[in-house]
């Protein structure tokens, strides 16, 4: 997916003394029939650890003939992890990598000093109709890292990172949490869990990162004797454990990890810290200097927004 934001300093973060810090509520915007929450960055919260970017898309049902068509676009110094609740897409970069991704499974794309990809129904899916929902989150670099070479991973449902009982089903998408360690490989410490509760049931989160949050996709969840509906992004307060107790059948991901090493600049599908990165990034789009084919694409590309100053 490609961001909307034209300008956004990232400063640090505030702490309150409840065991909720913020509630976010999404920007919502439709894209040709396709809905699309935008939870960070937001006006309340722009970071929550590494995690900069935060879409819930979907759920949608494409029409027969129709589908997505997220053209080729650049980002840089970040990486990107989609995570799909129905349906497929097709991701395609400019490295020469084509990869279906499926429901559980992981789509991490490392795009460091950058790179171009896209975002598609595949043809045989759009016969008919079908169904698309999921998240996709940016996770910005750390500053050692932002100019990396730029990569691709694809990652199965990986069983072992996973766990149930007592009406509780947890999925660790990235990082570690609950005693368990997903496949992905990261490039700091952090998490984020698809977690599914039957009514009634509950679930703890330690205070062991220092910046956390839950996102409800479905159902209600309880904290502290509040309830919480779909749609919310909750951002929990530093150093305070957190249960977490299911009014309905829910389901929410938990997110976060340790703070940025310091500000990040956020302009259109670039991530950086340093303004002049950002600038070199945007010209270097605009002069068709990134290099890169996707395999199988025509030649249109999502042009770059009117510069703003940073």
């Amino acid at each position: 997916m490609i961001s909307d934001e034209a300008r956004m300093s990232i400063p640090s973060q505030q702490t309150s003394s409840g065991t909720i810090e913020t509630i976010v509520v999404p920007r919502s915007s439709d894209i040709g029939g396709f809905e699309v929450r935008r939870a960070l960055p937001s006006a309340q919260r722009r970071t929550v650890g590494p995690f900069v970017f935060l879409d819930e898309f979907g759920p949608t049902v494409f029409d027969a003939g129709t589908g997505l068509d997220v053209r080729p676009h650049p980002h840089i110094g970040l990486s990107t992890l989609s995570y799909l609740y129905e349906g497929e897409i097709v991701h395609r970069d400019g490295k020469g990598h084509v990869q279906t991704i499926s429901p559980g499974e992981v789509n991490w794309m490392t795009a460091g000093r950058g790179i171009v990809h896209s975002e598609r129904t595949d043809p045989a899916r759009r016969k008919q109709a079908h169904g698309l929902s999921g998240l996709q989150t940016w996770l910005a670099l750390p500053r050692e890292h932002e100019e990396t070479d730029p990569g691709f991973s694809h990652y199965a449902r990986d069983p072992a990172a996973t766990l149930e009982g007592e009406g509780v089903k947890a999925r660790v998408v990235a990082g570690s949490l609950f005693g368990k360690t997903s496949s992905v490989r990261t490039f700091s410490p952090l998490f984020l869990v698809d977690l599914a509760l039957d009514a009634g049931a509950r679930i703890a989160l330690s205070a062991e990162y220092v910046e956390r949050a839950a996102y409800i996709t479905s159902g209600e969840i309880e904290i502290e004797g509040q309830a919480h509906g779909p749609g919310r992004l909750l951002v929990f307060a530093a150093g305070k454990p957190v249960v977490l107790r299911a009014c309905t059948q829910a389901r929410f991901a938990l997110l976060g990890g340790e703070p940025l090493d310091g500000p990040r600049f956020v302009w259109w599908n670039f991530v950086s810290s340093r303004k002049e990165r950002i600038e070199q990034a945007r010209e270097d789009w605009m002069r068709n200097r990134f290099g890169q084919t996707l395999p199988g694409e025509e030649s249109e590309y999502i042009p770059a927004p009117e510069r703003k100053v940073l």
